[in-house]
């Protein structure tokens, strides 16, 4: 198994393919990393600007590259000896006309072979209700579609197709008879009733009517296939019968603004084996499993072996070719037996890294019966995060917070309010169909007899609300002690909150825990197993729909802790709780990933690191934000005496201005504008007074006017000249903090990865802005420049560096340096013991420290903190002068001597480390020493 040493990982689309990667991999292998981390790279729906909503996994992307040209990027890989960690999608594919899978089942229906690819009501093994699966992908109501002539029947070499702008679906081989045989008289007229032609289209329309009900999915699509061929020919071949289609396509779709002439298209749409609607359509009525909430992203059904067979035939394939060396499985809460998945995947793949993407909530782990390396690292990030936060201000934040916005609602409270909405609003069909499989199982047992609908749905939303983790993983082989423990704990807590409903929560207890009774049949329990898996392929889209895209929108109390898998409600953790987190990952994960970015991240990692600054100065940050907010009042707006914007998104504004600002004044007109498509992003996400699915106007434009008003005229704006010193003294404080984080990431157990662009400022903010085009010319410029005068003279360079920290070359340093001790010491970071070490002096509570230790070799890393209190601004933290008597307790039986691999000089010790000597050149060290 290849462990990398270190990842990079590269968001490819059309303007940033195989081929801009390749101009890229020598400055990679420069930078000291060993493994490319691809976004997925199979076929993807024409235009994708990530990759998640493939089409075709058999495939690579044409849009990011030929064949040959993935070759080619993988021998210049091989050659560098790197290898190449690809992001899989095992989960869902796009909803897409280019979805072969997909638009055979709407054209075919039940009797698809491709039929149980997907997760649709057909697929239930307890129903027989054939409806039409829905297709929420109009962007107004059917009917206004449809008599817009938005909606329109065309016809080429595939056949008949309904059209709406680039969606294009197949319709059944028997809506070809209601097609043709529209002015057939006409067509007889023409050309006769013994005319060749005329009899080979009356064969065609008498084998359309008569397909043999016993015929296989196999002859139906064959059939279907003859049909269309020879319509074909047919209108190829004879102008007449080219005409006579012709006319039909003209007649069928209509005029617009005589609303009867779209009855024949209506009624044509009627008989398909789908069901076009309006999107909005899909949060009430979805009988197919989504992607979270999103309707262009379908779940695929890979616990069917065929399925995960074909879904997965090109990965192994490239597996087996030592192409791809790691793999990362994204979503993997969503599958219906992730247990079952990794297993399969662990067969196909042989001794292969493999990460998956799991939020681990604080203090959960991973199930123990997984043959992986681990997670790809928003445990770890959410970690690291907390030990810059400083807890010993959590209420002073709490107050902070209630007396500007008025919010004093727990974060817990708002989470369980955020996910009964989005139950309420975006999952409502999702639930329906739960409690519709419920209510069956209920009714076969004298004490579900009398349960109501209504009961059992009010029952199981208060269960999914009150899950603190993403999912537990309950099989018929399995039910852990921790899953055991949740199921009941979330039980409890709902009868307390419901406490009429604790009858039907008994049993959804019961259920959940597979208490099965004596009396069951077989059938019995495999219907009470397929509603357990069922539930816990939803607890994990409404967590990440309730808190990520939601909650964590709302609870603003300290934003730089709102990120994915983190824990607002918490302020931070004690350093003891990062260290045991680092040593139980050492002993258990030690190849998990390690990330402080990724491209899910509500916040880039120096974004957050400047954010924490504001925890160590309340009292300064509340005078400062009552200051703005006085300033800036007058470009509010009353509508109906509601003030826009409101408090708690103003409050948000503000901790994101201080967050994000760029250094660089050229970027300072597109930052407005980032922030303005962020903040309108934030408050549909919110659903407080504007939302995706039901967007106020008012509201909006509001928002964004104020913002307009308060950014877009720096030269006249009294706010940026109270805010920019205040703003500049966090960033500068947000310096050190990065290059903190920065080196614990590298030196921490685990696999260092690094998102694209990230080895200079990282001031992004969520997706869409995350995403945007990297500077690797720049990035190339500044690493050689470093290389070249680290080789004459470091003290020189780092000199250079700390003068100008703004332009970003300093957290780039540390990266290269610790990397480069990284692949000499791979055996000490990769193996190596992990040993928290204790601070002493006056700043003991300002020093992050632990030593790794494998052989003769020990490494110290020495990452400082809390600066504030620690040096003042313009000051650097370093020499004794700042640091005091501040030490550090060495491990026993160490040597005296050390060198540091960030200055590349000499360290001295006896029993214990001065930080004032250690930090004298540099803000961070990296200590080695191997003992002969």
């Amino acid at each position: 198994m290849r462990i990398p040493t270190a990842t990079y990982r590269i968001q490819f689309n059309s303007a940033f393919g195989f081929e801009a990667a390749k101009a890229i991999t020598s400055y990679l292998a420069e930078l000291g990393i060993s493994d490319l981390y691809a976004s997925p790279i199979f076929k993807a729906r024409a235009g994708s600007s990530h990759g998640y909503d493939i089409v075709d996994p058999t495939q690579l992307n044409p849009e990011i590259g030929t064949e040959e040209s993935f070759e080619n990027l993988i021998q210049d890989l091989k050659q560098k000896n790197m290898g190449w960690l690809q992001d899989i999608v095992p989960n869902h594919m796009a909803y897409d006309s280019e979805n072969k899978y997909l638009m055979d089942i709407l054209e075919n229906g039940p009797d698809s072979i491709y039929v149980d690819y997907f997760d649709i009501s057909w697929n239930s093994p307890f129903g027989s209700n054939q409806e039409p699966i829905l297709v929420p992908l109009l962007g107004n109501f059917y009917g206004d579609c449809l008599e817009n002539g938005e909606i329109q029947l065309q016809y080429d070499e595939s056949g008949l197709s309904i059209n709406y702008y680039s969606l294009k679906l197949p319709i059944k081989l028997e809506s070809y008879a209601s097609f043709l045989n529209r002015n057939l008289g006409k067509l007889v007229t023409n050309l006769g009733r013994k005319h060749p032609t005329f009899v080979r289209l009356l064969g065609l329309l008498y084998s359309v009517k008569n397909i043999p009900s016993e015929a296989t999915a196999r002859q139906r699509r064959d059939q279907t296939e003859f049909v269309k061929g020879l319509l074909w020919e047919l209108y190829t071949d004879n102008s007449e019968i080219q005409a006579f289609i012709d006319e039909n396509l003209e007649l069928f779709n209509g005029e617009k603004g005589k609303p009867e002439s779209f009855n024949l298209l209506d009624n044509l749409l009627s008989e398909q084996f789908y069901r076009l609607s309006y999107w909005k359509v899909g949060a009430e009525e979805i009988n197919y499993r989504r992607f979270f909430t999103v309707n262009e992203l379908i779940s695929v059904k890979v616990e069917e072996l065929k399925v995960f067979n074909n879904t997965h035939c090109l990965i192994s394939q490239l597996v087996e070719e030592g192409k791809i060396t790691g793999l990362r499985v994204d979503h993997i809460d969503g599958l219906y037996d992730p247990t079952q998945y990794i297993e399969r995947l662990k067969e196909k793949t042989g001794d292969t890294y493999i990460l998956v993407e799991k939020i681990l909530q604080h203090g959960e782990d991973l199930p123990d019966n997984w043959s992986i390396q681990g997670t790809s690292g928003y445990d770890y990030l959410n970690y690291v995060n907390d030990i810059f936060c400083q807890t010993e201000n959590q209420d002073k934040f709490t107050q902070i917070y209630a007396d500007i916005t008025g919010n004093k609602t727990p974060y817990e409270e708002i989470v369980a309010e955020k996910k009964h909405l989005i139950i309420d609003r975006n999952f409502a069909g999702d639930i329906e169909n739960l409690t519709v499989l419920l209510k069956k199982i209920a009714g076969m047992y004298r004490h579900g007899n009398d349960f109501t609908i209504n009961g059992l749905k009010q029952a199981l939303a208060e269960v999914l609300t009150r899950f603190p983790v993403y999912r537990t993983y309950v099989t018929q082989d399995s039910l852990s002690d921790m899953d055991r423990y949740y199921i009941q704990e979330v039980t409890e807590a709902a009868k307390a909150n419901t406490p009429l409903l604790s009858h039907e929560l008994n049993f959804i207890q019961k259920l959940m825990l597979l208490e099965y009774e004596d009396s069951l049949t077989q059938a019995e329990k495999d219907q009470w197993l397929y509603f357990v898996m069922r539930v816990q392929q939803y607890t994990g889209p409404l967590m990440a729909k309730g808190v990520e895209d939601t909650a964590l929108y709302v609870y603003n109390r300290f934003v730089a802790l709102n990120e994915v898998g983190g824990e607002p409600g918490r302020f931070g953790i004690e350093l003891s709780e990062f260290h045991e987190f680092n040593q139980k990952r050492q002993n258990r994960w030690s190849h998990a990933m390690s990330t402080l970015s990724t491209h899910d991240t509500k916040r880039g990692e120096d974004t957050r690191a400047r954010l924490n600054v504001l925890s160590e100065i309340p009292d300064e940050w509340q005078q400062h934000v009552r200051n703005w907010m006085e300033i800036n009042y007058s470009y509010k707006k009353n509508v109906k005496r509601v003030t826009m914007p409101a408090k708690n998104d103003e409050y948000l504004f503000y901790q994101t201005l201080i967050g994000a600002f760029p250094f660089a004044e050229e970027e300072y007109s597109s930052f407005v504008q980032r922030v303005k498509d962020y903040l309108l992003k934030a408050i549909r996400e919110a659903k407080v007074y504007t939302a995706w699915l039901r967007q106020n106007s008012t509201y909006e434009n509001a928002f964004i006017d104020f913002v307009s008003a308060v950014l877009e005229t720096p030269e006249r704006s009294t706010f940026l000249e109270e805010f920019l010193p205040f703003q500049k003294k966090v960033a500068y404080y947000g310096i050190f903090n990065s290059l903190s984080q920065t080196l614990l990431k590298i030196t921490s157990p685990g696999v260092p990865d690094f998102y694209q662009g990230t080895e200079l400022w990282d001031f992004s903010l969520v997706d869409p802005d995350n995403r945007r085009p990297v500077d690797f010319e720049i990035r190339q410029s500044y690493l050689q420049e470093i290389k070249k005068q680290a080789q004459t003279d470091i003290l020189k360079l780092i000199a250079d560096l700390l003068n100008h920290k703004e332009d970003a070359r300093i957290k780039l340093f540390v990266i290269v340096q610790a990397l480069k001790a990284r692949t000499e010491y791979l055996d000490v970071f990769q193996k190596g013991s992990y040993l928290p070490l204790e601070a002493g002096g006056r700043f003991k509570e300002h020093i992050v420290a632990f030593a790794r230790s494998h052989g003769d070799t020990t490494i110290i890393t020495i990452a400082p903190r809390f600066f504030t209190k620690l040096i003042q601004l313009g000051e650097y933290p370093l020499g004794k002068q700042i640091w005091d008597d501040t030490y550090l307790y060495l491990p026993k039986e160490v040597s005296s001597s050390w060198k540091d691999a960030i200055t590349e000089q000499p360290v001295q010790a006896n029993g214990k480390l001065l930080i004032g000597e250690v930090l004298k050149h540099f803000p961070v060290a990296l200590l080695t020493s191997t003992t002969t």
